[in-house]
């Protein structure tokens, strides 16, 4: 499979991604033998910029083979990737981990609502051998008080399935309190290149320990079709150096 031929069949410009989001057919790409094979399942706090492509990128550089397909589409929650047929593409592509997120879920009812359709949506993954996870996003940048509400929301949806929780978040959170660093773009809610980067090297570092040891500011990846990293060495190192914290932190 090539994932990043399915991305670019569905337009890497911003402004086509944010309108039309991305998905895969029943014909779509496959998933072919790496170390790890990753399904993401979400919307445009996934697709933009590519944060699937990203993980391949940073993994190939930590010297792991990761490949990734997506199931993303904008302002998709769970329930909608549900009613429209993502059972079938677990089922397709047999992955080992299931990645999804929707929007950050915040308010009481609405972490309920991940909750329960994290354990529909779960019962697929785990009948197909596959592992469950969930990716924590961040809030708006004007609701930076939700972030705990954020995170709590989808913690207990990852342990409600006995599933892996990513911090994501949370290392977003940390690189904001960070002065001149920008994990936001300029819409205030989705990532900029370096969210997205943090966003994805969380994802490698919960699954490969010293993943992110000796990873430089400029990472390009064998696939000419993947996502470079484009950091300054500073960015890099405090990036790099937040990751590894909070993964510790979180028991990775």
């Amino acid at each position: 499979m090539n994932r990043s031929t399915f991305v670019r069949s569905c337009g890497l410009v911003l402004v086509a991604l944010l309108t039309l989001g991305c998905n895969l057919g029943s014909t779509g790409p496959e998933l072919v033998d790496a170390d790890l094979r990753i399904l993401f399942i979400g919307n445009s706090l996934t697709y933009v910029n590519d944060l699937p492509g990203l993980v391949e990128t940073i993994a190939e550089a930590a010297g792991q083979s990761v490949e990734t397909a997506m199931v993303a589409r904008p302002n998709y929650s769970l329930e909608d990737h549900w009613n429209a047929g993502v059972a079938r593409e677990i089922r397709r592509l047999r992955p080992d981990v299931v990645v999804m997120q929707q929007g950050p879920s915040s308010l009481p009812e609405n972490q309920e609502y991940l909750k329960v359709w994290t354990e529909i949506v779960s019962e697929v993954i785990t009948e197909e051998g596959a592992r469950p996870a969930l990716m924590m996003v961040w809030p708006e940048l004007a609701r930076v008080h939700a972030y705990d509400a954020v995170r709590d929301s989808y913690l207990n949806a990852a342990i409600a399935v006995d599933g892996d929780f990513i911090p994501s978040g949370e290392a977003f959170r940390a690189i904001l309190a960070v002065p001149g660093m920008a994990p936001y773009s300029p819409d205030r809610f989705h990532p900029s290149h370096l969210g997205s980067v943090v966003a994805a090297a969380m994802v490698v570092r919960a699954y490969f320990p010293n993943a992110l040891e000796g990873l430089g500011a400029t990472i390009t990846p064998s696939d000419s079709e993947n996502p470079q990293v484009n950091l300054t060495a500073s960015e890099a190192s405090v990036i790099w150096s937040i990751v590894e914290r909070v993964a510790t932190e979180w028991g990775y």
